[in-house]
Formats: structure tokens, C-alpha cells, sequence
């Protein structure tokens, strides 16, 4: 038997994004985009509930297209307000349709998102020693630093606590706890 991290051991589908996906380096900016839409809509709801529904906002998202998801209209708005596939909470809607645009902002200035966001970390995953769940942060200075530029550029929902989830889903930071079987795989 594995043993992993605690919070993963909840069902199949928490059990496979730990896996396989949480805490490996991310370096495709559509995978990038994917993450910050997710963590941010993830705010205030458990993570399983955007897995639940990470593929319906695959479709309604464009498949993570940061260009055409930055020309959605009203058309396209009022589709998402009534599609139950997704969070239908108009605050992150709207935020995930203007981060598309400071997200593509970023992308011309630094030639990649990828480039501008792991200057967080210094380019390379932060490795941590973490052994039990009370020893992982919500935020970090890092976390912090991230939110405030990321807010500077005009994103949304990209407060320190949703930085740091999004750090920790990208591989910026190992939070594996040293007990995980996936701790020294993700180093």
C-alpha cells in the first residue's frame, strides 16, 4: 500500500490528480492558465469540486485558450452564468475572462507566463521537508509576492492563499509530506 499525502486519500479521483499531476513542474502556459482559472474558482470550495468539473471547464473555457477566452463576450458570459458544469459564481467568471487578458499582457512582455512565474521561485521547485498536513503553510512570502505583482497586472482571484495552491499544484513548491511516496519523485 502507498502511502501518500492525507488529503488526497479521499477518493479515486483526488487519489489520481495527486498521482499523477499535483506538485510536478508545470512549464506549458495553457497548462499554467488551466491552474490559475482552477485555483481561482476553486476559492471557498473544496478542490474535489473542481475536479468534479475541471473537464466541463475545459469545454466552456475554450480548453484553456487564453486568446479566445479574452474575446468572450456577453454571449459567451451569459452561457457560462447557466452552465451547471461549472462554478456559476459571476465574480469568478468574470475574473477568469479578464485574467485571460493580463494573462496574454504578461505573455507578450516576458515571451512566456511560464517565464514570468516561476521568477517566484527562482526558476527551479522549492523542495520542503513538510511531515505532517499542520506543517504546510496557506501562504508563503513567495505566495504573497506573487498575489501582489499578479494583482499589479489586473488579475483577479489570485489572493496569496490561492497563489501558494497554485504553486503547490504547478510543482513551484514540493509540499509532498517526506512520508508521500510522490515526495521524492516530484524532487
Amino acid at each position: 500500500m502507498r502511502k501518500r499525502c492525507p488529503w488526497a486519500d479521499v477518493n479515486d479521483r483526488e487519489i489520481l490528480y495527486h498521482d499523477t499531476e499535483w506538485g510536478v513542474p508545470v512549464h506549458d502556459d495553457r497548462s499554467l492558465f488551466e491552474f490559475l482559472i482552477l485555483e481561482g474558482a476553486q476559492a471557498g470550495l473544496s478542490w474535489d469540486t473542481i475536479l468534479k468539473k475541471r473537464e466541463n471547464y475545459r469545454k466552456a473555457f475554450a480548453r484553456f485558450d487564453p486568446n479566445q477566452v479574452a474575446r468572450f463576450g456577453r454571449k459567451e458570459r451569459a452561457g457560462l452564468m447557466k452552465n451547471p458544469g461549472i462554478v456559476r459564481n459571476r465574480l469568478k467568471i468574470e475574473a477568469a475572462i479578464s485574467n485571460a487578458g493580463a494573462f496574454l499582457a504578461v505573455q507578450r512582455e516576458f515571451g512566456s507566463f511560464d517565464r514570468y512565474i516561476w521568477q517566484f521561485v527562482g526558476g527551479a521547485p522549492r523542495q520542503n521537508r513538510r511531515r505532517t498536513m499542520k506543517q504546510v503553510p496557506a501562504a508563503t512570502p513567495e505566495s504573497d509576492a506573487m498575489s501582489k505583482e499578479l494583482k499589479k497586472r489586473g488579475f483577479r482571484f489570485v489572493g496569496s492563499t490561492i497563489c501558494y495552491a497554485f504553486m503547490q499544484a504547478t510543482g513551484m513548491v514540493n509540499d509532498h509530506l517526506v512520508t508521500c511516496f510522490r515526495y521524492r519523485s516530484s524532487k
